[in-house]
Parts: structure tokens; C-alpha cells; sequence
């Protein structure tokens, strides 16, 4: 059973950088795409990037040019720096794995079947 632990949140001024992680046990990623997703309060879940096994990725408009995923396969990590931090980014940040994806998609609408417990990132000054 494919487990996912993120960590890597906290309190971040705005313009500020923090590094997720999210720690996958149980089996290895290379049959998984991997996705964060972002949830404000009062607000629906949200996708931010997903990355599949052969490295194609994928962002929100919203993060791009601020955010990147990547991926230890050695370690079965992923990980997403997250950079430019606005306080509209604050929200509890999840990680999930799917392996419904293909070589050049990956999803970020929130229909993953995995999910960590998530980890609060909050932007504020």
C-alpha cells in the first residue's frame, strides 16, 4: 500500500522560499505520477503541479515560474520548491499519487487515489 508523508511547511514572509517534501513508502514511483494540491480555508482543493515517472510536468497558472517539482527516485521523494511566496499561497499543501497519467499529462484536479496528510504552509508578514 502506497503510503505518502509531506513535510517542509511553516510560517514564510511574503517573497519567502520554502522546500515541501513528500516522503512515499510501500512501493516505488516508477507506475506513479505524483501531484500537490493546496487547500485555503473555505476554499476547494486546489491542483498546484503533478510530475510523472519520465519527468513531464505540469503547473497552475497561478504557480508558474514560482513553483517546481522534482523527484528523488534513489530517495522515492518529491519534492516542491516553492518560491515568490504571496499570502494567497497559504493553505494546507497535500501530496498524492495517481497512476492514471500518460507521457505528456498528468492531472491536477483532485482525483488522485493516494494522498498524504498535508502540511500547512502560511504566508504572512
Amino acid at each position: 500500500q502506497l503510503q505518502l508523508v509531506e513535510s517542509g511547511g511553516g510560517l514564510v514572509q511574503p517573497g519567502g522560499s520554502l522546500r515541501l517534501s513528500c516522503a512515499t513508502s510501500g512501493t516505488t514511483l516508477e507506475h506513479y505520477a505524483i501531484g500537490w494540491f493546496r487547500q485555503a480555508p473555505g476554499k476547494e482543493r486546489e491542483g498546484v503541479s503533478c510530475i510523472t515517472p519520465n519527468g513531464f510536468t505540469k503547473y497552475a497558472d497561478s504557480v508558474k515560474g514560482r513553483f517546481t517539482i522534482s523527484v528523488d527516485n534513489a530517495k522515492n521523494t518529491v519534492y516542491l520548491q516553492v518560491s515568490s511566496l504571496k499570502p494567497e499561497d497559504t493553505g494546507v499543501y497535500y501530496c498524492a499519487a495517481t497512476r492514471t497519467y500518460s507521457s505528456n499529462w498528468c492531472d491536477t484536479r483532485p482525483v488522485y487515489g493516494y494522498w498524504g496528510q498535508g502540511t500547512q504552509v502560511t504566508v504572512s508578514s
